[in-house]
C-alpha cells in the first residue's frame, strides 16, 4: 500500500526522499509527491503516475531544503490524479498518510462548517485541514497534531513537516506500520526499513497508537495518551546494497530465480540434513495436546495456509480451520478453549491479517506467525514467530516467499506429527529427507525455462486459462491462476479437478487452456480421468507431471513440462515453482509492468 517517508537532515532532501521512495514501489502505488521546507516555507512537487514522472517534475523544477516528506500513494479516497497526490496540507502544515480515516466525512463537514476550504476527495486532506485548525488556534505543532489525532478513527500512518519549524517532523501509527530511522544527526521516517536501509540501520517502530516527534537530536515517543514512552531501537539486517535487479530484466525474475537458495535457508533453519530431524523452537502452543488450530492469511499467503492445513491435518491428525483474513472476524467462529492459531505473511504487516490476530488472541488462542520479517507488527504481537528466510521480495506478486512458506510449513507439519505420535521416527526422517532434496530440484525446474516459455506462448493468446489439482495440489493451482491473473490479467481460476464437472466444464471449449498440476500418486488416476473429461470438450490441455505421469497424458496433453519424481509431500512446493514462471512469462509476452501490476499493492494495509 502507499508508501511513507520523512527526512530530518544535513544535505538535500528531495534527492533522499526520491530514492526511499523508489525502494517503496513493490509496494503499489498510483502517484507521487514530496514537499520540504524552504527558508522555512513548504513547498511540494507531485505527478500522476510512476516516479519516473515525479522525478522529471523535480529535474523541471528543483525543490530545496534539508527536511522534507514524501509519498507513494495508492488511491482509496478519489481518483489516482495529481490533486490526489499527498503531500496534503496547508501553508501551516503538510501531511502524508497511509491508511483510511473512517471518519473523515463527518470531520470534513464539520471543518467547512468551521471555514476550512477543501481542495481535494481525500481523507487525508481532512486530517491536514483539522491539524491546521487547531495551529489557527494558536496550537503548537505537538498540540495541533495530538489534539487532532485524538479525533480521527480508522487505521493510519502519519507524517507531518510544520511551516517555521525546519528540524521538525510528527509522525503516528494506529494500525498501520511506521519506523523511526537514526542517523549521526539527522533522523528519517519511513514505511519500513527498506526504504530507509540507505539512510540507516538503528530503527524503532512505533507501537498502536504511537506518536513521535522526531527532530535532528533524536526523537521523543508518546503512547495514545500523550504519556512518553521509550521504544527500543533495533539494528535491522537490511542494508542499503539488498535489493538489486543484477542482471535480471525484473525484480521477479531475479526473485524466482532465488528459490533454491531462499528454500535452502529456510528449510536450514528447522531441518537438521544430517540427523533428518526437524527441530522446532519452543512454540507458544503445545503440538501435542493443542485441540484445534485456526489458519488464517490473506493473498497467496492464505493458498500457503491451506496447502499447511493439508499437511497438518494428514501427518499430525490435528483438525485446522483455515480462512481468509478478511472473513475471519465476520465469521465469528466459535475458539476452541486452549486453541492455537497460525498466521501466515510475508510483510507480517497485512491489516486484515493482524485483525485476525488480535480476534484469535482476545479469543484465548495462542498465535504463532509466520513472516518474512522479523521487525514487522505481526511478528512483535504474536505469542511466538517463525520467520521463512526469504529476503527481501520487491515484485508485488509473491514468488520465493510463497515456496519459503510451504517449506517452513512442512517442517511445522512434521514436527507436528512427531509431537503426537502419529508419526513414527522411520515416517519422519523420510519426509525430512525429502524436503532436503527440494531445493536441488528446485533447480532443475529453473532449468526447464524455455519450455515453460513455450507454453506462455501459447497461454498468453487466451482470454480465460483454469487451473486444476487435487489435495494439497489444489491451493497451488489457485496459486498459478491468481499469479496469471495478477501479472497478465487474463481471467484465470484454479479449481479443484474433481469441482470441474460441477460448473466450471461449461466454460471449456478450444480456446481454453487447462493447465493441470497432476504428478503421479494416489491421486493421479482421478485427475487424468478429469483431463480426458475436459478433453472431450475440446480443452486444451497443458500439464505439470513427472516422467510417468507424462507418458499417461501425452495422447491427449497438448503440452507437458516434466518435473523431477519426488515423493507427493513435496510436490507442492515444487509445483509452485513453474505456475510461476508461467505467469511471468506470459507477463513479459503481453507487455504488462511484471514488478508492479496495476491497481495491486505488495503490503494491504487498509480493509
Amino acid at each position: 500500500m502507499c508508501g511513507i517517508v520523512g527526512v530530518v537532515g544535513r544535505e538535500a532532501a528531495a534527492p533522499r526522499l526520491l530514492e526511499a521512495l523508489r525502494r517503496l514501489e513493490y509496494r503499489g502505488y498510483d502517484s507521487a509527491g514530496v514537499a520540504t521546507l524552504v527558508n522555512g516555507h513548504i513547498e511540494r512537487r507531485r505527478a500522476e503516475g510512476k516516479l519516473m514522472n515525479l522525478a522529471t517534475v523535480l529535474d523541471r523544477s528543483p525543490l530545496p531544503g534539508t527536511t522534507g516528506i514524501g509519498h507513494t500513494r495508492w488511491a482509496t479516497h478519489g481518483a489516482p490524479v495529481e490533486r490526489n497526490a499527498h503531500p496534503h496540507g496547508t501553508p501551516r502544515v503538510s501531511v502524508v498518510h497511509n491508511g483510511i480515516i473512517e471518519n473523515h466525512a463527518e470531520l470534513r463537514a464539520e471543518l467547512e462548517a468551521k471555514g476550512q476550504c477543501f481542495e481535494t476527495e481525500t481523507d487525508t486532506e481532512t486530517f491536514a485541514r483539522l491539524v491546521d485548525w487547531h495551529l489557527q488556534q494558536g496550537a503548537a505543532p505537538e498540540q495541533a497534531a495530538s489534539l487532532a489525532l485524538r479525533r480521527v478513527h480508522g487505521a493510519f500512518a502519519l507524517a507531518m513537516m510544520f511551516a517555521g519549524h525546519p528540524s521538525k517532523l510528527i509522525a503516528a501509527r494506529q494500525g498501520a506500520p511506521l519506523a523511526i530511522g537514526f542517523g549521526e544527526g539527522e533522523m528519517f521516517v519511513g514505511s519500513d526499513a527498506l526504504a530507509l536501509a540507505p539512510l540507516t540501520r538503528r530503527i524503532a517502530y512505533l507501537e498502536e497508537g504511537d506518536w513521535a516527534v522526531v527532530s535532528d537530536r533524536g526523537a521523543a515517543f508518546f503512547d495514545a495518551e500523550d504519556r512518553p514512552v521509550e521504544r527500543a531501537v533495533r539494528l535491522t539486517s537490511l542494508s542499503g546494497a539488498a535489493v538489486g535487479k543484477g542482471n535480471f530484466r525484473h525484480f521477479m525474475e531475479k526473485e524466482l530465480h532465488e528459490h533454491p537458495a531462499v528454500l535452502g535457508d529456510t528449510l536450514q533453519q528447522y531441518l537438521d540434513p544430517g540427523s533428518r530431524a526437524v527441530s522446532l523452537p519452543p512454540l507458544p502452543f503445545d503440538p501435542a495436546t493443542v485441540p484445534r488450530l485456526t489458519m488464517s492469511a490473506c493473498g497467496s499467503a492464505f493458498l500457503a495456509a491451506q496447502v499447511g492445513r493439508y499437511w497438518i491435518e494428514q501427518l499430525a491428525r490435528i483438525p485446522v480451520d483455515a480462512d481468509v483474513a478478511s472473513e475471519l472476524r465476520y465469521r465469528e467462529p466459535p475458539l476452541a478453549e486452549g486453541g492455537g492459531a497460525i498466521l501466515v505473511s510475508q510483510s507480517g504487516e497485512t491489516a486484515d491479517t493482524m485483525a485476525a490476530l488480535r480476534l484469535l488472541r482476545a479469543g484465548g488462542q495462542k498465535v504463532l506467525s509466520v513472516v518474512n520479517v522479523p521487525e514487522s507488527s505481526m511478528a512483535r504481537e504474536s505469542d511466538g514467530a517463525l520467520l521463512t528466510v526469504a529476503g527481501p521480495e520487491i515484485g508485488v506478486a509473491s514468488t520465493k516467499a510463497f515456496t519459503a512458506q510451504l517449506a517452513l510449513l512442512a517442517c511445522l507439519a512434521i514436527g507436528f506429527g512427531r509431537a503426537r505420535g502419529k508419526l513414527d521416527e522411520a515416517q519422519a526422517r523420510l519426509l525430512a529427507h525429502t524436503l532436503t532434496e527440494v531445493p536441488g530440484h528446485a533447480a532443475q525446474i529453473l532449468e526447464q525455462d524455455e519450455e515453460i516459455r513455450a507454453m506462455a506462448a501459447e497461454v498468453a493468446k487466451a482470454r480465460d486459462v483454469l487451473f486444476l489439482g487435487r489435495g494439497a495440489l489444489m491451493p497451488i493451482a489457485m496459486e498459478g491462476a491468481l499469479k496469471l491473473k495478477e501479472l497478465s490479467y487474463i481471467h484465470a481460476e484454479g479449481y479443484p479437478a474433481g469441482e470441474m464437472k460441477h460448473g466450471p466444464i461449461a466454460l471449456i471449449d478450444s480456446a481454453v487452456p487447462v493447465i493441470a498440476l497432476c504428478p503421479t500418486g494416489p491421486l493421479f488416476e482421478k485427475t487424468a480421468s478429469n483431463l480426458q473429461e475436459a478433453a472431450a470438450r475440446g480443452g486444451r490441455i497443458m500439464a505439470l507431471t513427472d516422467a510417468v505421469g507424462a507418458r499417461a497424458l501425452r495422447g491427449f496433453a497438448e503440452r507437458v513440462i516434466v518435473l523431477p519424481t519426488v515423493h507427493p509431500f513435496a510436490a507442492p512446493i515444487l509445483h509452485a515453482i513453474p505456475v510461476q514462471v508461467l505467469a511471468y512469462h506470459v507477463a513479459v509476452l503481453k507487455g504488462t509492468d511484471v514488478d508492479q501490476p496495476r491497481n495491486l499493492a505488495k503490503s494491504v494495509t487498509v480493509e
